[in-house]
């Protein structure tokens, strides 16, 4: 079976990456690809590297509070570019109006501070599947 390909990203000016490294870590370690962006990558950087190492699942780590500028310029790149079937997941510091308002965007999942890595990758492997099993339909 092929693995599930995350690419993590920070965008914004957000200098913390700690946590994202974590994340990309419990991923490699559950049989992920993982494809890390580093720091400070804009929208169509992220999408662009997203479209080019063709993966399923985005993972954003966003602690600056700019999620709501960021999120939506990303998930119309991602319809410009046909890329609806990626997943978009989140996590951060992001507040529970703000989580509302992302998955109505079309955000799988917000995962806040005190998310387990177990849970995330659990949701990931999840809607991986549900996504292959929408596509074969």
């Amino acid at each position: 079976m092929t693995p599930i390909r995350v690419l993590v990203a920070k965008p914004g000016l957000d200098g913390h990456d700690r946590g994202a490294k974590i994340i990309a870590r419990a991923l490699r370690d559950a049989g992920m690809e993982v494809i890390y962006t580093g720091l400070r990558q804009t929208p169509e950087m992220i999408v662009n590297a997203a479209l080019q190492e063709d993966v399923q699942v985005i993972g954003l780590s966003i602690l600056s509070g700019a999620h709501n500028a960021i999120v939506p310029r990303l998930m119309e790149l991602l319809r410009e570019k046909e890329m609806m079937d990626v997943r978009v997941i989140v996590g951060g510091i992001i507040p529970d109006e703000d989580a509302e308002s992302l998955k109505q965007l079309g955000v799988a999942a917000v995962f806040q501070p005190g998310a387990s890595l177990e849970g995330i990758v659990q949701f990931i492997r999840a809607s991986v599947a549900e996504s292959q099993k929408e596509l074969k339909r």
